[in-house]
């Protein structure tokens, strides 16, 4: 994603004047057509995007509680504090000791360029040590060392988390050799939690010892995984996770770093986000959380610097038989039996000039062509997605008026990158990836090119409009395609809007649940066109901090969603129609203004797969209460409804770890036959049982 962009999604403050210019209060009729069916809903609507970004997987999913734990700095030396939306306070190592008795030997590396050499002798222990590690209390630690040293220097491994004689725990190291060797750690729990340990690693006696890799983590991780982390997750049956995505995956990636022996993995600079990958989220990694939070993998293959017969071998590792010499790799490392990953993703933005590799178009279509050919090869039975940019991510990231003086990047013109890869290179991809982020409080000005903030009396029914807006923005250059493209009619191509958020809310907030809710039912209306979604990022849905993470009202919102709305999408009129939309057509505005004829209420319907149930989403963004009436054509509805909702009764309730919750997922029963009055700034899912006649 364009760093910019990435940069403004991190960054929490909240729109003055949101909620100005109240909508009036009114019934409102919804009118269901159970005859009017559209295309099913696809599971995958609900995905979720990960990139490494900096430490996002690796603080974030990873239960590693040691930064550098491979050495890539020397002792003594901090790691850069990292750029944008990744910026946090370096943890080094530390010289315990003598800091002469510490020095890096480049002639014993072990994953790194070089590893600490600490030399024994004098008075005291020497070593090194790492401050900052958070513990939770009632849980242990597990980790391993792996050492190398003369049999006469005396090693032992302390945790520190106070200043008493009884707030550390000591393991002390069995012999060392001149060989390396792994010695495991365990350390007990304590009935707190810490927010600043202390790990040393320190020695006595005669000689040398060297230290190659040091790991840590609570001992309630789940393969290597946060356990907190895991089971939120795991609530929301996402449906696909994508991975790696991001500008990292353009540039320095390389599959092949992270795979085998952890330890053994050599860390790698990202100069994407000025940040340090040790590599310990790979493939292999991947694979195993997608199993723990049952989705279906997407990977994103190098197509930056990266180049098509690596491309191959990463599908040949990932589904080949273990007869197939990349195959017989993954059998190496524990895993004999193929992945069988079906989506693969051809580059990352490859259309954006900030992306590793960027090239002119018809290079790329040539370039897009060697990878599909290689990896089919392979596969045959793979469905690749091609990097995809419509109009609007033309116009908005600015390349439009790189490539042609002008701002607005014309449908169907030489900015329009999507056109170009449907006309030229359909048979090379069965899905087109769309990426859109609405930044604010700002909008982007077509006049100026630029974005510019919003007017201060923006009601929060328009701010929340705007992620459905961007939905309907690609539908409708979709349809254009359709239209004008005479081999779309041979080929069917969905769409995969396998990135997308709103920035600029607070954290942990409920303030832009509606906003996504709306896009979401946007999605719905248009399910022939979209088969697959991205939110960036999955973590987004939590508020976390280092030990402990619960869903936050995002992470609510779409597990609402999953749960309880059904996968037949129904047409819905209504009798207040959404406002015609207001200037220039192009970038972030459509033709036509997302949303149904409820204004301001926005409200899409689902049977259930069986057809027995009836299910309603109503969003109101106003800050008033809505009724609304519903009427079903094509079938009568029962008693004993049901409706789940988020209606905190204010934007800013948030939930936050460590405190009360202010929004909940709150259930109650609900009558179809009477008038359902709509909380302000809420979110809801309605069902009820129906029996279609026609």
């Amino acid at each position: 994603m364009p760093r910019r962009l990435l940069i403004a999604l991190c960054a929490p403050f909240l729109a003055t004047a949101v909620l100005a210019r109240d909508v009036s209060a009114q019934t409102i009729t919804a009118t269901v057509d159970a005859t009017a069916r559209g295309t099913p809903i696809s599971p995958l609507i609900y995905g979720m995007f990960i990139e490494h970004g900096g430490s996002l997987l690796e603080q974030g999913f990873r239960a590693e509680l040691l930064d550098d734990r491979k050495f890539y700095y020397p002792i003594g030396e901090k790691a850069p504090g990292g750029r944008g939306p990744f910026r946090r306070a370096g943890r080094g190592w530390q010289a315990m000791g003598a800091p002469s008795a510490v020095r890096m030997d480049g002639a014993h590396a072990y994953a790194s360029d070089h590893v600490p050499l600490v030399t024994l002798g004098g008075t005291g222990p020497q070593g090194i040590a790492q401050d900052g590690i958070a513990l939770k209390g009632g849980v242990g630690v597990t980790g391993r060392i792996v050492v190398a040293g003369d049999p006469a220097a005396r090693v032992a491994v302390s945790l520190v988390w106070g200043p008493g004689a009884a707030d550390r725990q000591t393991i002390q190291l069995a012999p060392l050799t001149g060989r390396w060797t792994t010695q495991r750690l365990q350390f007990a729990s304590r009935p707190t939690s810490a927010d600043s340990a202390r790990l040393e690693i320190a020695g006595t006696g005669r000689g040398t010892f060297r230290v190659g890799a040091v790991s840590l983590m609570p001992a309630d991780n789940v393969q290597g995984f946060r356990r907190e982390v895991v089971a939120a997750l795991a609530t929301l049956h996402s449906g696909v996770y994508r991975f790696p995505g991001g500008n990292f995956v353009s540039g320095p990636y390389d599959w092949r770093d992270a795979i085998g022996d952890p330890d053994r993995r050599a860390p790698r600079w990202d100069p994407v986000w000025s940040a340090l990958q040790p590599n310990d989220f790979g493939l292999d990694e991947f694979m195993t959380l997608c199993a723990l939070l049952d989705v279906a993998p997407y990977v994103t293959v190098n197509a930056g610097f990266g180049d098509a017969f690596s491309a191959a071998q990463q599908v040949e590792y990932a589904n080949g038989a273990a007869t197939t010499p990349m195959g017989r790799l993954r059998a190496a490392n524990g895993h004999p039996k193929p992945y069988g990953i079906k989506y693969w993703g051809i580059g990352n933005e490859m259309w954006g000039d900030w992306q590793f590799g960027y090239m002119a178009l018809d290079q790329w279509i040539a370039k897009q062509g060697q990878f599909a050919r290689a990896m089919r090869k392979v596969d045959p039975s793979i469905v690749l997605v091609a990097p995809g940019a419509m109009p609007d991510a033309m116009t908005g990231s600015g390349m439009a008026k790189k490539l042609t003086g002008q701002a607005v990047a014309e449908p169907m013109g030489k900015a329009d990158w999507s056109a170009a890869l449907l006309s030229r290179s359909i048979d090379d991809f069965e899905i087109l990836s769309q990426h859109f982020y609405v930044y604010g409080p700002t909008h982007y000005d077509l006049e100026q090119g630029k974005q510019v903030p919003d007017d201060s009396s923006l009601s929060f029914v328009e701010w929340s409009r705007k992620p459905a807006n961007m939905v309907r923005v690609a539908y409708e250059h979709f349809q254009t395609y359709r239209e004008r493209i005479p081999a779309m009619r041979r080929k069917p191509i969905t769409v995969a809007l396998d990135e997308w958020a709103y920035t600029g809310s607070p954290p942990g907030a409920f303030k832009p649940v509606p906003a996504y809710a709306w896009a979401l039912d946007e999605l719905f209306r248009h399910s022939d066109v979209f088969s697959m979604g991205g939110f960036t990022f999955a973590g987004s849905t939590l508020s976390a901090s280092r030990t402990d993470a619960v869903l936050n009202p995002i992470g609510l919102m779409f597990q609402l969603y999953h749960d309880h709305f059904g996968t037949i999408p129904l047409r819905v009129s209504g009798t207040s129609p959404q406002p015609e939309r207001t200037g220039r057509v192009g970038g972030e505005i459509p033709n036509v203004n997302a949303g149904s004829a409820t204004y301001p209420l926005d409200v899409a319907a689902a049977l259930s797969a069986d057809g027995t149930t009836l299910t309603v989403s109503v969003v109101n963004p106003s800050d008033r209460p809505q009724t609304l009436r519903l009427e079903l054509r094509g079938g009568t509805v029962s008693s004993g409804g049901t409706v789940w909702r988020m209606a905190p009764g204010s934007a800013t309730a948030a939930n936050l770890v460590g405190r009360e919750p202010q929004v909940r997922v709150e259930r109650a029963a609900a009558s179809a036959t009477e008038p359902l009055v709509i909380p302000a700034i809420s979110v809801g899912v309605f069902a009820f049982p129906v029996r279609i006649t026609r």
